[in-house]
């Protein structure tokens, strides 16, 4: 599916279903380098469990067009633009890594955000020096890293709960089509990015799902971010990695299903 915002195209996946007015709408954002593939074991579930699912290409990634956004600020205020342009009367969101964060500051600005979900999220995502200066210039190293510390112990051992496919070979390969610049960009937004007090803000109820092995956002850096909701639900994967959506896909629809309802 695709919409027009500001004069750019924007690419959106509903699961192969088309989206129903009567049904609430999920919107789905996607992390650094990455698009609206991150998602595909989620939304077509969706999609066929009550909801329209749309998982963005943010700008400049997948098959939206550009330009790049430099901060989460921006990346928020986009989407932010997005969700009015659809003009679906309410939203539920849904982020993982970066997209938590931009997810989270357009949940703290709205008033029709009905519910938010969190993915591999906390309060600050500093990023190793060496993974940005590879991102910087491009280098095939970035892919390699980001990789190897997206996904939980497990994930590097066992087999794809997608018979056939093979769970850290998929997530690099994701990376590794990313048009030069999207890393880099995305991996300083995240590194720049400070939640203040977001948190507060966010009016609607929220649930983060916290991966017991995730080096990236780990449990102690997720806690600091959940103390400041309100209202917020914790859901824990035990032995999974930052990488949630494919690593635990059966988990994360069942959490998505109780925590949108």
């Amino acid at each position: 599916m695709r919409v027009q915002l500001n004069g750019t195209s924007v690419n959106l996946a509903t699961g192969g279903v088309q989206p129903d007015r009567d049904l609430p709408l999920v919107l789905l954002t996607h992390g650094a380098g990455m698009d609206r593939t991150v998602w595909n074991l989620q939304t077509r579930y969706l999609a066929h469990h009550g909801y329209t699912a749309m998982a963005v290409d943010l700008p400049g990634h997948g098959d939206s067009e550009g330009p790049l956004l430099t901060t989460v600020a921006d990346m928020a205020t986009w989407v932010s633009e997005l969700i009015d342009a659809l003009d679906w009367g309410g939203v539920r969101l849904a982020g993982h890594s970066m997209g938590a964060l931009i997810s989270m500051e357009v949940a703290a600005a709205r008033d029709d955000v009905e519910r938010l979900v969190l993915m591999g999220a906390a309060m600050a995502m500093p990023v190793h020096p060496e993974l940005l200066g590879a991102a910087e210039r491009n280098e095939s190293l970035a892919p390699e890293l980001m990789t190897a510390w997206a996904h939980g112990s497990r994930s590097h051992v066992v087999n794809n709960p997608t018979p056939g496919l093979w769970m850290v070979g998929g997530g690099q390969a994701l990376l590794e089509r990313a048009a030069p610049g999207v890393i880099h960009t995305d991996l300083a937004a995240c590194n720049a990015y400070e939640a203040g007090d977001v948190a507060a803000r966010v009016g609607c109820p929220v649930a983060v799902l916290v991966g017991s092995t995730d080096r990236m956002t780990p449990p102690k850096a997720a806690a600091a971010l959940i103390a400041g909701f309100a209202d917020v639900d914790v859901i824990h994967l035990d032995g999974v990695g930052h990488m949630m959506m494919t690593e635990a896909p059966d988990q994360v629809r069942g959490a998505l299903i109780d925590a949108l309802a």
